[in-house]
């Protein structure tokens, strides 16, 4: 069992692609059965992969002691995947995450959708609060998408100081360099400087077209540079799980 959160302190770095991505790749390439947790109130994980918005608001009742996670989950036409999905009731979670005092609430979840789901990934609201403070807790490992900018030399820092802060065991963190184009200076500078050595995104039209057609880059661009990327990504991420399961055992 392995809980994988996606999470960047702002919003418009590609967070909710790169967390439908990897879910897909999860369940469909390495053949999990995988739930995608959609915690960010805007609800985007569902809707990239086709699904119609949920109506009500009933996300935030899978944290109430009598929650009952399983009867919001929904399949998805992707063999294996499903999608626990977001709707404007997340908006307050974290204040009533913060009144109900349980630290803990979304870790204990987790291990119980594990007993059907051996791979959560979570798409995180892209903010520092009770919400996130939760997965950090739970997570086995953190892809944080930064995008190649000088100020996501002051935003990693700033993330692994916060969590360290609340959370001296925290999971690995890995960053990855999303939108990258290298006909701009400015973002070749960044992937030799500071970025050097993380895993790149390119920034791709293919990557656009997810939300188009509403559906993950390796259904329709199977042959592009972009989903090669993703794949050694998600490959990466897998040889990190098993190096992590092993010496836990």
């Amino acid at each position: 069992m392995a809980v994988i959160g996606v999470y960047s302190v702002k919003g418009g770095v590609g967070k909710t692609t790169l967390a439908v991505d990897m879910a897909w790749r999860s369940a469909v390439r390495s053949g999990h059965s995988t739930l995608l947790w959609d915690l960010d109130p805007q609800g985007g994980s569902g809707w990239l992969l086709g699904l119609p918005d949920r109506d009500g608001q009933r996300a935030a009742s899978v944290f109430q002691r009598e929650g009952r996670p399983h009867d919001l989950i929904t399949e998805t036409r992707y063999p294996g995947l499903s999608v626990l999905q977001s709707d404007e009731s997340l908006r307050s979670l974290s204040l009533k995450l913060a009144r109900i005092g349980k630290r803990k609430r979304l870790a204990k979840m987790a291990s119980l959708l594990a007993a059907e789901y051996p791979r959560i990934i979570i798409d995180c609201p892209p903010v520092l609060n009770e919400i996130s403070e939760q997965v950090f807790a739970a997570a086995d490992l953190l892809i944080v998408p930064l995008p190649p900018s000088p100020l996501s030399a002051r935003a990693l820092p700033m993330i692994r100081e916060e969590i360290l802060a609340n959370h001296p065991r925290h999971p690995p963190i890995l960053p990855v360099l999303s939108m990258y184009d290298a006909r701009r200076k400015l973002h070749r500078e960044v992937h030799t400087g500071f970025a050097a050595g993380w895993p790149v995104i390119p920034m791709s039209s293919s990557i656009e077209q997810t939300a188009v057609r509403r559906a993950p880059l390796g259904t329709f661009a199977a042959w592009t540079e972009v989903n090669e990327r993703l794949q050694r990504l998600w490959d990466a991420i897998e040889a990190k799980l098993a190096m992590r399961a092993a010496i836990s055992a």
